[in-house]
């Protein structure tokens, strides 16, 4: 657990050089806005389009992988949507911070485990998570979007829903990258390695920007909103998804690539998706904050129990 521990940390680093120099004001508060929009619109589909155009996917066990990981998505999905009901009769949450408290239990950052994915495990292991960011990328995009709309903003039409999906960079990224996987002219070379420059710029810059967008002083004051989907997304998930894939015979370093993306937080895109469509942004970014400081200590805790466990 040790050596996990210290292999992620120089992500961890990366993100607290973010918030630090964002305290420090050595690039202007106006300019982080801008970034995030460029790792949105531009960085982050680059990334996810080379990772999944290139990825090699032979040798993986991705039947058990894929129904293990569908099934954990539509159970969680389902299961937080329902908690809506006594959150809503109790007062616990209003419908604005709902959306962000769904968004927050379902969502998962990709680019955090390809880090720490290239960190820590052979190419195989980048694989598995481009392999898992294919296949999910649009379901959970998707149900964001509609869950946004229809809890944050009540004039949401299904129009401009499904116009906000059709435009959603990262679904067009990700359906862009495995169409050409299976067209016999594939993607010119110059492009590809023009595309990957930017993909390993936008690691980087993701986890710096990650960093500036949390807010540490939200980990001092939890309440339910926050709390609840902290344990969702970082107990609950991995917990769920891990004995799914076991059960359907997903062992050995496979088991534990999938563990990898069970244990990650949130993704922080969504903080733009909730600010777009009129969701609880603030809340967004408190779990986030919260769900990052957390997975320091429970992704190491996830994988150390899940390589026990398949250890017999």
């Amino acid at each position: 657990m040790t050596a996990t521990f210290e292999s992620i940390l120089p992500i961890f680093l990366l993100i607290a050089a973010g918030h630090f120099l964002r305290r420090i004001k050595l690039v202007d508060d106006a300019a982080w806005p801008g970034l995030e929009q460029l790792g949105y619109w531009f960085l982050y589909p680059a990334l996810l389009f080379v990772t999944i155009y290139n990825a090699d996917f032979s040798g993986l066990e991705w039947n058990g992988m894929l129904a293990a990981l569908a099934i954990a998505i539509v159970v969680t999905g389902a299961g937080t949507a329902l908690l809506w009901l006594p959150l809503r009769r109790f007062g616990l949450a209003t419908a604005g911070e709902f959306s962000s408290i769904f968004q927050t239990s379902v969502r998962w950052n990709g680019f955090m485990a390809l880090a720490i994915a290239d960190k820590i495990f052979p190419p195989e292991g980048a694989a598995v998570v481009a392999l898992m960011m294919a296949f999910i990328i649009v379901p959970i995009n998707v149900e964001s979007v509609i869950v946004v709309c229809r809890f944050a903003d009540r004039d949401a039409n299904w129009s401009r829903m499904l116009r906000t999906i059709a435009l959603n960079p990262l679904i067009l990224a990700s359906l862009a990258g495995l169409s050409l996987r299976f067209l016999p002219i594939g993607v010119y070379e110059p492009f590809n390695q023009t595309l990957g420059l930017v993909g390993r710029a936008a690691l980087g810059m993701g986890l710096l920007t990650i960093g500036a967008g949390l807010r540490p002083a939200d980990a001092l004051r939890p309440r339910l909103p926050v709390v609840l989907p902290v344990v969702i997304k970082l107990v609950v998930f991995p917990a769920l998804l891990v004995s799914l894939a076991a059960a359907f015979g997903v062992a050995g370093p496979q088991l534990q690539y999938l563990a990898l993306c069970a244990a990650v937080p949130t993704a922080m895109n969504g903080y733009l998706l909730a600010r777009q469509l009129g969701g609880d942004a603030e809340l967004y970014a408190a779990v986030t904050t919260v769900q990052t400081a957390a997975a320091f200590f429970t992704i190491p805790a996830v994988l150390a129990l899940t390589a026990y466990a398949a250890s017999g």
